[in-house]
């Protein structure tokens, strides 16, 4: 075989890395930042959709103020976004 009849394969697993690979390990990097950066009194929207306030944050663990007097304990990595920061994978400026 010839060496030559390699390189579209090649190029189609570049392509695959710079439109799907690193894109997803940024994204993951990005989250990992937010997660390390939470702190009492940051306002959250879980992956689930429930928008709390971080009553206190342990470990791998947090207190959420969903309500007055109403606090759940969820995992940290159920948190998707701060509230007001774009959703993942949002246009800004796009409704």
């Amino acid at each position: 075989m010839n060496p030559v009849d390699f390189l579209p394969i090649l190029l189609i697993f570049g392509v695959m890395y710079f439109m799907v690979i690193r894109p997803q390990l940024r994204e993951k990097g990005d989250h990992d930042k937010l997660l390390a950066s939470l702190a009492k009194g940051d306002r959250v929207v879980t992956s689930s959709g429930i928008h709390g306030t971080v009553n206190s944050v342990d470990g791998d663990t947090l207190s959420l103020e969903i309500a007055e007097k109403t606090r759940i304990t969820i995992e940290k990595s159920s948190i998707a976004r701060r509230e007001g920061d774009p959703a993942p994978g949002a246009t800004p400026g796009k409704a």
